[in-house]
């Protein structure tokens, strides 16, 4: 079990791939580890790549519980991480949890980085997430990990990924439990209590970066994603079709796919960060992957009538409505 040293604490590493090439770094959610990046790895290091994935402190076989830990110190520890294993610079991909220590790393390491892919995270908290992320501290302090266990599966999963794995969900809780400590979470979740919006810092971040979020994402929903989109000159956000907030584990070929067409164009040099906004396409097979999103992205139903509707008369007891205005197409 490859490990390194930072301060007093052990940081559980693994990395796949041949020396030399060059390197994308996966950060987790709050409650996974290391090894639900496997998959990713077997898929890019056939591409050329090395993949990099470890337990954040207070994770999978990293040291925990971790005490009073600041939420700055993620980063600092993976810079140190980055050190000890001799790589100057890295694609860094981040989900969640992983996503704020990203954003942070990018911020005041950004020399350490060929791009950034942000999914399913924010850069500062909403009234309504700051609420979310008490009920759970208080959930998991006074009930346990189980309960916050149950309370996860249907926040960050679908009904048809649920319909389809719910008789597998007992086991995969239990190891759940294995591979997560109850106060080490309450302790990572108590990191917040001190954290500061990045969103006035977010414009140091000069590398190309992408922001993937689910179209249907009600944990970290677009008004969080948005507000990294706009503040970051070199970025994109990409909207995962029928995707909610956990997209890398219940769209892994999706999540992949849009991750291998961003490498691909930075890579390239022809990578455009222009703050536009894309949808992905639901087929990881399809020619086209990338298509401009019409309309208002912040929008859950679209405002204008379609091009080849039939106009609805207008009630005889009222009058007739204004046609609301028509729409600039984002390019």
């Amino acid at each position: 079990m490859p490990t390194i040293q930072f301060g007093h604490h052990q940081v559980h590493y693994e990395l796949a791939g041949s020396p030399g090439k060059p390197v994308i770094t996966f950060l987790n959610g709050l409650t996974q580890n290391a090894n639900l990046w496997k998959s990713y790895a077997d898929y890019f290091v056939p591409r050329g790549y090395r993949v990099l994935a470890y337990d954040m402190l207070g994770q999978g076989r990293s040291s925990k519980p971790v005490i009073d830990i600041k939420l700055a110190m993620h980063a600092d520890m993976l810079d140190n991480l980055l050190g000890q294993l001799e790589i100057e610079k890295t694609h860094l991909a981040s989900i969640s949890f992983g996503g704020i220590i990203a954003l942070d790393f990018a911020i005041r390491y950004g020399h350490r980085l060929h791009s950034l892919t942000a999914m399913s995270t924010f850069a500062e908290l909403t009234p309504q997430l700051d609420l979310l992320g008490a009920v759970m501290l208080q959930g998991l302090a006074e009930a346990g990990l189980p309960y916050l266990q149950s309370m996860l599966y249907p926040m960050n999963m679908s009904s048809t990924w649920i319909a389809a794995n719910r008789e597998r969900i007992p086991a995969m809780k239990r190891a759940g439990y294995i591979g997560n400590d109850g106060y080490a979470m309450q302790n990572l979740m108590e990191s917040f209590v001190e954290f500061k919006p990045l969103t006035p810092d977010l414009h140091k971040i000069k590398v190309p970066t992408l922001i993937m979020n689910g179209e249907f994402d009600f944990f970290t929903p677009r008004e969080c994603h948005e507000v990294i989109r706009s503040k970051i000159a070199n970025s994109r956000l990409l909207i995962i079709q029928r995707a909610y907030h956990a997209f890398t584990l219940e769209m892994p070929a999706v999540t992949m796919r849009q991750l291998e067409v961003f490498l691909d164009q930075v890579v390239a040099g022809n990578w455009q960060g222009d703050q536009s906004v894309w949808i992905a396409a639901d087929d990881p097979a399809a020619e086209t992957q990338w298509l401009p999103c019409a309309g208002d992205w912040m929008r859950a139903v679209q405002i204008g009538e379609p091009a080849t509707a039939a106009p609805t008369p207008a009630p005889t007891s009222t009058p007739a409505r204004r046609k609301a205005p028509s729409r600039k197409k984002t390019t």
